[in-house]
């Protein structure tokens, strides 16, 4: 819990909250209750899980009066002005298990809690007198009607009109045929007064160079008294079923629903982590299948993202299941030997524009083997893998295919391929076609997991072993240069990119590695001496003349900037298990990388989003987080890296792997 005395309201306003559903929606606002960006709000639904999402509730405010003292509790900027400044009565701020606000006005004290039912479009908000004196509570909600990613402006298009649903709750229409949305409240009276709510700045989407004034729509006052230890509820959901439910039975059932999220072991941090990344965890009315949100508020469901975060948040984490659910989604789209790399908002055509998240599937079936011993599902989707193989070796979209040297190329036009795939227009910001190091790396591990697979199946697999020392020694002279480090990018005998970039660490921290321990450990110093930050790591060495120290503006701004320097937390995580895999993971080195942790686990628990790990911080001076507030693998990574901390030598990395050992018939 953190207490408050004589609080900011810049303070209360960079601090966020979230919840979510299981199905993509959520709410989300400021501590102050002050929505600060276009994708807050206390009702933003999934109608299409875990995408179409829209968001109709905006917000609540909220007066109170005993008599003594009249309170506005509410807190929101227009221009020019913070009005009302209901932050001066906060109290107290509590995260886990739900969002809890106190406030004290005189000698009146009130508890706000907000949740959402799991697998359902409902939001529900509860106030509880929790001091000793009876008050009034006047309660106005605000409504917009809008894809997430737009704004709402006072239109009389919007008429807002509704109907009585029994006794204690509104069917309300934003106009003639649009989806409704039902508020229902426990007890009190409501008196309708209907009124546009105009100009609130979102400075989030100032700072982003966007659009950043929006108004809502009252459609009246809900008027009641609480006495001490009284409860008073509102719901607001798209369902119309739910308007007539049990708030306080859904309340029960979601607490102990993430208390049972917690791991019987491991430290706070790790249990409070592994409650936190059960909000990615979404499932897709596509497939019937799971699939992970890749980061909360604006993205979906992407290829390489559910790959990498799904190896802490799920396969770690022993949620069997799940993981083989989330990797069926996926081969469902499999195509041309490639994994789709983004599922867009609207519509269920996918997009293949990677060459990374396909191969990152292999990676994950090798710790999901190791974590469950599961050989009948690897002989199920094996002939899968083979497929995926060949269609690289034939060649495949945009260009992908093997090299004589054999190494895996791909780019072509203005395509990105890469996780480093920021592009304005036809600008291309970090071109990067040709032979990503992070690329081979994976390319290689793709070889030798699937040649052990072949021993553990029984199949013949020498020539991917082959192929996989072939590539070692490729991977070795176009890759490891005189300066001690790995260079990024490489066109055999034509064209070498030796930019400081963290992409090489993955030579170091995946499973199978395509380099001399020798050579790993100069990887690891070089990386530790130019892109570490506590909080993860530079995109780009601050030594380069293209290094941007700083994330924010207008899209041209914040993409020039994306790969260029930011830093992104989700390779704090591979850096960790580079640094575990060079030392042996020994005792020491897991104390080592759990100090290194520590400014992470503040960021946790104190900075941005409450609970959550941001997408990425400013390259110069790391402190505020940028991007998303919560995303998938920046939890995910962390997870795992202490899943391999916990585990104490796991199998992958006991000993310094760089090839499967060969069969009898592949000698």
């Amino acid at each position: 819990m953190q207490q408050y005395k004589n609080p900011d309201f810049n303070t209360l306003a960079a601090r966020e909250w979230l919840v979510t559903n299981g199905l993509g929606g959520y709410a989300s606002s400021t501590l102050c209750g002050a929505n600060t960006r276009r994708y807050h709000g206390l009702l933003v639904a999934a109608f299409n899980p875990p995408t179409d999402r829209w968001a109709l509730v905006s917000k609540v405010e909220e007066k109170l009066n005993d008599g003594e003292i009249a309170a506005e509790l509410s807190s929101n900027a227009f221009p020019g002005v913070v009005h009302p400044q209901g932050y001066q009565y906060l109290e107290s701020f509590e995260r886990s298990p739900l969002p809890r606000t106190t406030f004290q006005a005189g000698a009146s004290r009130l508890a706000k809690t907000v949740f959402m039912v799991h697998g359902s479009n409902t939001t529900v908000v509860e106030y509880e007198n929790i001091g000793d004196c009876p008050f009034n509570l006047e309660l106005t909600p605000l409504f917009v009607f809008r894809d997430y990613h737009s704004l709402f402006h006072e239109s009389d298009y919007y008429d807002y009109y509704h109907q009585p649903m029994g006794e204690r709750a509104l069917k309300i229409h934003a106009h003639y045929g649009a989806r409704p949305v039902c508020f229902a409240y426990s007890h009190g009276q409501f008196v309708g007064r209907p009124d546009w709510f105009r100009q609130f700045e979102y400075e989030k989407e100032r700072y982003r160079g966007l659009d950043y004034q929006e108004d809502a729509r009252s459609i009246g006052q809900l008027h009641l008294s609480l006495e001490p230890g009284g409860k008073a509820f509102l719901v607001f959901t798209t369902e119309e079923e739910m308007a007539a439910g049990d708030p306080t039975a859904w309340k029960a059932a979601e607490i102990e629903r993430l208390e049972a999220l917690r791991p019987a072991s491991g430290s706070a941090f790790f249990q409070d982590l592994a409650m936190s990344g059960d909000q990615f965890l979404v499932q897709r009315r596509a497939t019937g299948n799971y699939s992970l949100i890749a980061g909360y508020h604006w993205f979906t469901d992407w290829g390489r993202d559910t790959m990498i975060a799904m190896r802490g948040l799920t396969v770690g984490l022993g949620k069997k299941a799940v993981s083989e659910s989330i990797i069926r989604t996926f081969l469902q789209y499999l195509d041309g030997g490639m994994l789709p790399n983004r599922f867009p908002d609207q519509g269920e055509a996918p997009e293949y524009n990677t060459i990374d998240a396909t191969l990152w599937l292999f990676v994950v079936l090798h710790e999901y083997y190791e974590k469950f011993q599961d050989k009948a599902f690897i002989g199920e989707i094996f002939p899968r893998l083979a497929e995926i193989l060949d269609a690289h070796r034939k060649g495949t979209r945009f260009g992908i295919h093997v090299t004589e040297e054999g190494l895996l190329y791909g780019g072509e036009g203005i395509s990105q391929l890469t996780w480093m795939d920021a592009r304005v227009g036809d600008y291309v910001v970090t071109p990067r076609h040709g032979c990503p190091v992070e690329v081979n790396a994976l390319w290689y591990n793709a070889l030798c997991i699937y040649a052990t697979f072949g021993d553990l199946l029984g199949e013949e697999t020498g020539s991917e072993k082959n192929q996989a020392r072939h590539l070692a020694r490729a991977f070795r002279k176009y890759f490891v240069n005189e300066k001690g480090y790995l260079n990024d990018v490489v066109i055999p005998d034509v064209y070498v990119d030796d930019a400081m970039r963290p992409n090489q660490i993955y030579a170091v921290s995946l499973p199978f590695s395509p380099v001399s321990r020798k050579e790993a450990q100069s990887v690891l110093a070089q990386v530790e001496k130019e892109l570490y930050t506590g909080l993860g790591l530079r995109s780009l060495s601050t030594g380069h003349s293209d290094f941007r120290p700083a994330y924010g503006g207008n899209q041209w701004d914040r993409d020039g900037a994306y790969h260029q320097g930011t830093v992104w937390a989700f390779l704090w995580g591979e850096y960790a298990l580079a640094y575990l895999k060079v030392n042996k993971h020994s005792g020491k080195a897991g104390e080592e990388i759990k100090k290194k942790s520590e400014a992470l686990r503040h960021h946790f628990y104190e900075e941005a989003c409450l609970y959550g790990i941001s997408e990425i911080f400013d390259g110069k001076n790391p402190k505020e987080g940028r991007g998303c507030i919560q995303q998938a693998w920046s939890v995910g990574m962390l997870l795992k890296v202490f899943n391999e901390i916990n585990a104490n030598q796991p199998k992958s990395t006991t000993s310094w792997k760089t090839e499967p050992k060969p069969s009898p018939s592949s000698i």
